[in-house]
């Protein structure tokens, strides 16, 4: 067996109603990052100079040199920027989440203090603004206990979220080990979500890049104030109507002091807080209000999940959904799967799949493994459970004389002919359909009624599927 770890599934076509706060239809989430004195340079015992999110685009790293111009970019973020982001959403009283990098707090009391003041949440960045890519596992472990206990002397409090962004595929496992109530380093929903990280059910609430002004430094970014306003605005507006229609989201916006912070920039940021707290039912949140409210309203399901089955559990859960043929469950199981499986449809394709890659024979034997609609062994209560409840459903068990009679006769018929039960899903069709069906495809040639066979087999599975699982 294999299984895929990635999840390409989420929360499905069906995402949960958040149930935010006085009903909002939309979390409008602003997180501003503080990097300034926490970025690559010597003077921090870095090997090089920064390069990354500044006015010099496409800058590169000087080794053993510091960036005089690089520096004072940063710099401008702690001195100029955070200030004029401070007066802004201080004056409007939207509440923010603050990315703070440990030693960039430890190097900005006056900032932090403001911070405090304000009532922002200060969430753990890190315990530098530096690459984690290549940094061996021990060495990142050892870098987030630091940063924790660096923030939390800093700050007073221990942080209860955590982005690194610049992560390695260790970042998020390991800031679950520390145990974070709820973790960032994910860009892949619209919603918070659970995940099982060793034994904890770990909350994620994701991030983002797009609706983010680092794209004001970056080669295919924002050239303008307008074009941030005009990129926020869309996102707003569609996960709006998304809310109104009944499908709350959350919309994350990430600022960067040095970036948002500057003149040309903020009042396109002043001009789309201004458009989104003008709509009813707008929910401004810190990172970790939507944390409590998730965990409160959504805790963590633990039901078994088919992907993470035993062959012996996934057998005896799925191996009666083709009718007396467990071998195909066996089969399935044997398949990559991975949490795009632990649905209904996934178990549905992984069940299909096995059953279309068998031999002809086999497919024959799941054929003539059904009963005959309304016939000998309906009226003998010897069917499945599965099935007595489907052709009950269709009103098969109550039939008059002259309808048990023709059915008895086109199963004959039908059988003698092309050599298993004429099978169709019941649940698609009421008596009246079932019968203009059956007398219809009885005069088909044998290779289609087989080919239309196999399909309302799968049919029936998918329904009993989406009985047991969502």
């Amino acid at each position: 067996m294999t299984r895929y770890i990635r999840d390409m599934r989420g929360h499905g076509p069906d995402a949960p109603d958040p149930k935010w706060p006085g009903g909002a239809k939309i979390a409008v989430q602003i997180v501003l990052n503080y990097e300034e004195g926490g970025e690559n340079c010597i003077l921090h015992g870095d090997a090089a100079s920064e390069a990354f999110l500044s006015e010099i685009v496409g800058a590169a790293q000087w080794p053993g040199q510091r960036h005089w111009n690089m520096e004072s970019i940063y710099e401008y973020g702690a001195r100029a920027g955070f200030w004029r982001l401070h007066r802004l959403f201080t004056s409007m009283s939207i509440p923010l989440t603050v990315y703070g990098v440990a030693s960039a707090l430890a190097r900005s009391p006056e900032q932090v203090r403001a911070m405090q003041l304000a009532g922002w949440e200060i969430a753990s960045h890190g315990l530098k603004w530096v690459e984690h890519k290549d940094m061996p596992e021990e060495e990142e472990r050892a870098q987030i206990a630091e940063a924790i206990r660096l923030h939390t002397e800093v700050t007073g409090d221990r942080p209860r979220g955590w982005y690194t962004g610049r992560c390695s595929v260790n970042t998020v496992a390991l800031a679950a080990e520390a145990g974070m109530d709820y973790i960032s380093d994910t860009y892949a929903d619209d919603l918070p979500y659970w995940v099982k990280i060793a034994d904890k059910d770990q909350l994620i609430i994701p991030y983002t890049l797009d609706c983010n002004d680092m794209r004001f430094a970056t080669p295919q970014g924002f050239n303008s104030g307008d074009q941030f306003f005009a990129y926020l605005k869309d996102s707003f507006d569609s996960l709006y109507a998304e809310g109104e229609a009944g499908q709350a989201k959350m919309l994350s916006i990430g600022l960067h002091c040095r970036l948002i912070g500057r003149p040309g920039r903020v009042m396109a940021l002043k001009r789309f807080l201004d458009y989104a707290a003008g709509h009813e039912g707008v929910w401004f949140a810190r990172r970790i209000d939507i944390a409590d409210h998730w965990a409160r309203e959504h805790p963590p399901m633990d039901s078994p999940l088919p992907s993470q089955m035993s062959r012996e559990d996934f057998v005896a859960a799925y191996g009666g959904i083709f009718e007396h043929s467990p071998w195909i469950a066996e089969r399935a199981w044997g398949l990559e799967l991975g949490p795009a499986h632990d649905c209904a449809a996934g178990v549905h394709n992984a069940l299909a799949r096995a059953f279309r890659s068998a031999s002809r024979e086999e497919r024959l034997g799941v054929l003539r493994a059904h009963p005959d609609l309304a016939g000998k062994l309906a009226a003998a209560g010897r069917l499945t459970a599965e099935s007595t409840s489907e052709q009950a459903g269709a009103g098969l068990n109550m039939l008059t004389d002259e309808e048990r009679e023709a059915f008895t006769g086109l199963n004959t018929a039908y059988v003698d002919k092309h050599g298993f039960p004429f099978i169709i899903a019941v649940r698609d069709h009421d008596k009246a359909s079932i019968r203009a069906n059956f007398e219809r495809r009885i005069d088909n040639d044998t290779e289609t009624e087989f080919a239309e066979a196999c399909r309302q087999v799968e049919r029936i599975a998918e329904f009993r599927l989406m009985d047991l699982l969502p």
